[in-house]
């Protein structure tokens, strides 16, 4: 791709995450996209063939400029399946409110938009592959609970880092953001690491 085509396309996906944060939602259209990005329709067809790709290109446009993969470095970096854990609840955790003001539109929008409901789904299919990830460190170190199978384990880390309910709690509820994710990483551990006394009742 060369480098015209590489800044267009930066420009139509920046476009797009300027208009969805701007609370535009489900209104906004590619002909939208395409006045913000300075360029015409048909252009931004050129790069992407519907909305809903554009759409999750856009997720990962979002990721790119708030270098998500550098946030996950600790968490990928862990020596042990609870660090493990700690490190990526936190990651998650603290990224929340960074992509809340356009995560908040697509799932607005999910219910009645199949191109905005994909988008989000594949953002949080990214996300419960590293609670599968930290899960799994816990299960090599004989440290995840006896309780809770990896799928079983997966599911419900999956289920308590969704974005509704850091809304919920930081939002209805009042906690701060520091509180959110204290008793986030307290609630994972209590669920999923086993003690001392029963990792030695499983060593034994």
């Amino acid at each position: 791709m060369s480098s015209e085509n590489s800044e267009t396309r930066r420009r139509i996906l920046q476009a797009t995450t300027d208009l969805l944060q701007e609370g535009h939602g489900a209104d906004v259209r590619m002909s939208d996209i395409a006045r913000r990005a300075g360029i015409t329709r048909q252009a931004v067809y050129l790069h992407f063939a519907n909305r809903a790709e554009l759409l999750i290109a856009m997720t990962f446009h979002v990721d790119e400029i708030k270098r998500s993969n550098d946030r996950l470095a600790p968490s990928r970096a862990a020596r042990t399946g609870t660090e493990r854990l700690d490190a990526y609840v936190e990651a998650w955790a603290a990224y929340i409110p960074e992509i809340y003001p356009f995560a908040k539109p697509l799932m607005l929008m999910g219910p009645t938009d199949e191109a905005a409901r994909g988008a989000w789904a594949r953002r949080m299919q990214d996300m419960r592959e590293g609670c599968e990830a930290a899960i799994q460190a816990l299960e090599r170190d004989r440290m995840l609970s006896a309780e809770h199978t990896v799928d079983a384990a997966t599911d419900l880390l999956w289920t308590m880092m969704q974005v509704e309910n850091w809304e919920h709690l930081t939002q209805a509820c009042g906690w701060s953001q520091a509180k959110y994710v204290e008793n986030l990483k307290h609630m994972a551990r209590r669920l999923f690491v086993v003690d001392g006394s029963v990792r030695s009742a499983r060593e034994a």
